[in-house]
Order: structure tokens, then C-alpha cells, then sequence
């Protein structure tokens, strides 16, 4: 297991080069230009110093060797000397904004919170509302639970977030004023009411990406557990005169989990990914409203950056699945 685990890691950093460098040459080809929000007033002298200014004169090549360095490099040395008051990057440069001359990661460490809070936790809880529904509806298979929980999770598939979030706030924040229809970035918590504040601006949201992880993850499950309940192995530890909870919980749902583990796994950059719309919807102060604002104002040093980003989340979360395998089931080892 270690020696796979080694070399998925060694064999992950060509696949994220060639990933990076992909990511480079689609943002070189897409059409925008930088200097499209600069007033037509300005020389055209000074639009060209500006356009040096960001880098833009040097070769793509160039370009792309720096960006490496300051990602791979010089980045990982100011998080250091963030941590352990070093040193190492004074004076290097690091990744700028085009959009607003600040450090992309500067910008992501202040954003990220948000997102986690919001996109983490929405993750964990349609995590755990999947799972039990996806194998009580196996169990029950046909039942009117199971029924009733495919018409949910077929919803879940079939509507957006940009209708189920407008949706959500119409309802609870307009009509019923339950909770707020803006999510409030600048609130701290620091008593018992400021906490049950970020728990209410935290539900819509949460419950809208939480609707779709939800309805993945339970078909899978419930999919998963349709194909052990009837293996032999089942049979045989009923005969035994085992418990049925134990047989089900124990003996099934270990052998279901394989499968799931994926869908867990690469699910996580996918509700990254898709929480750019949620973010929007309710005002979060996030990483999906930052790459959507760098994608309007043509900042590609930031769009690369975030995007690279997700892709080594995809590239790890990838990795972390297939180590889980061997954990799962003792019949998976690999050599």
C-alpha cells in the first residue's frame, strides 16, 4: 500500500504539469483582453506600458515558467513564512491580481473560510442524509420509503441551484422571513445570538448544494447495497444465524462503501466547482465568487490559479480513493 501511495504521488506531479499547462493554453486562446475595461480616454501608449506592466509583453513561454516557479515555489515559501515567521519569499514575486494587484493567494486565504464553511459543510450533511436514506431504500426496496426517495433524489438530479436558491429565497426570506436572503461575510460570531444568526444565513445555502449531494451520493449507495444484499456471502452469514443488523450494517454496507468512496471522493472539486452559482445566488464572499468576477474582468492569473487549484483537489481526492480501497476491503491490495 505504501509503495502505491508513493508512486500515485510521484506519477500526480507530471499529470498536474500537463494539467497547468493546459489550463495555460485555453486562457491564451479564449478571446477578452485585459485592457478592455480601461477608459477609451486612455493613450494607447499608456495602454501598452500597462499591458508590459502585467507581463503581458514577455513570450507565452515565459509567461507560463514564471507562473510555475510562482506556484510551485515561491508561494509554498510564504506559507511558510506565514507559519513559522521566516524569511524565504521576502522580496520574491509572487502570483499579482490583473484585477486588483494583490496576491491571488492572499485573496483565496481571505475568501476560503466562507467557502468552507458553506461548501464543507453542506458536503458533510448530504453525506450523512445520504447514506442512511440510500440503504434503508435498498433494505426496503419498492417500499414507499424507497419510492419516496427516489422522487427526491430524481428532483435533487433534475433542478439546479440557480432555480432551487431563488426558490428557497422567495419562500423563507421574502415570504416567510425566516432567514436572511444575504449571507453576511463580515459577521463574527462571539455570543450565543451572533451563533444562531450564522446558523440561519448558513441554511439556505447550505441546503441547496446539500440537495444535490444528496441525491448522488444515496442512488449510489442504495445501488451499491442492491448488488451485495443478494451475493452468497450474505446467505451464508444469515445461516449462521447472525443478527440482521449486523449482517447489513457490518457485512454489506463495508463491500457497499467501495463504490461510494468514489463518488464521495471526486464529488468534493465538484461541489467546488458547482458552488459558483450558490455563492452568487446568496451574496457568499467565496472562492466561486472570486473566480467568476476574475473570469469578468479577464484576470488570468487569477482564473488560472483558482482553477489549477481545482484540479489538484480532483488529482488528490482521486488518490485518496484508491488508498481507501485497500482499507475497505482486505481483498484489494495492491502490489
Amino acid at each position: 500500500m505504501l509503495t502505491f501511495t508513493i508512486r500515485r504521488l510521484v506519477l500526480a506531479v507530471p499529470t498536474l504539469l500537463f494539467i497547468s499547462l493546459v489550463i495555460f493554453l485555453l486562457l491564451e486562446l479564449a478571446p477578452g483582453d485585459p485592457m478592455a475595461q480601461v477608459p477609451l480616454t486612455v493613450p494607447p501608449d499608456v495602454k501598452e506600458r500597462m499591458r508590459e506592466a502585467l507581463g503581458l509583453g514577455q513570450p507565452a513561454h515565459v509567461r507560463f515558467f514564471k507562473w510555475l516557479t510562482q506556484f510551485f515555489w515561491i508561494e509554498p515559501q510564504v506559507l511558510i513564512d506565514n507559519w513559522f515567521g521566516t524569511s524565504l519569499a521576502e522580496g520574491e514575486q509572487r502570483i499579482l491580481s490583473w484585477q486588483s494587484r494583490a496576491p491571488v493567494m492572499d485573496i483565496v486565504a481571505e475568501r476560503l473560510p466562507q467557502t468552507l464553511w458553506v461548501v464543507g459543510l453542506s458536503y458533510v450533511v448530504g453525506i450523512l442524509i445520504a447514506l442512511p436514506i440510500g440503504i434503508y431504500s435498498a433494505y426496503r426496496q419498492y417500499s414507499v420509503f424507497d419510492q419516496a426517495g427516489t422522487f427526491v433524489t430524481m428532483v435533487g438530479f433534475s433542478i439546479p441551484p440557480f432555480f432551487t436558491g431563488p426558490l428557497l429565497i422567495m419562500i423563507f426570506a421574502v415570504q416567510l422571513g425566516w432567514f436572511p436572503s444575504v449571507y453576511d461575510t463580515t459577521h463574527r460570531v462571539s455570543d450565543w445570538d451572533s451563533f444562531v444568526f450564522q446558523l440561519r444565513q448558513m441554511i439556505m445555502p447550505v441546503m441547496v448544494l446539500a440537495l444535490q449531494t444528496t441525491a448522488q451520493i444515496s442512488r449510489f449507495m442504495r445501488a451499491s447495497m442492491l448488488d451485495n444484499l443478494h451475493q452468497d456471502y450474505v446467505r451464508t452469514a444469515r445461516a449462521k444465524g447472525l443478527p440482521e443488523a449486523r449482517v447489513v450494517m457490518i457485512h454489506v454496507l463495508r463491500n457497499s462503501m467501495i463504490p461510494v468512496v468514489t463518488a464521495i471522493a471526486l464529488g468534493v472539486p465538484n461541489v467546488f466547482g458547482g458552488a459558483i452559482i450558490t455563492e452568487i445566488v446568496f451574496k457568499v464572499n467565496g472562492i466561486g465568487d472570486q473566480l467568476l468576477n476574475a473570469l469578468l474582468a479577464n484576470d488570468l492569473p487569477s482564473v488560472q490559479t483558482l482553477t489549477f487549484m481545482i484540479a489538484v483537489l480532483i488529482v488528490t481526492f482521486n488518490i485518496i480513493a484508491d488508498v481507501l480501497y485497500g482499507l475497505l476491503d482486505p481483498r484489494i491490495r495492491y502490489d
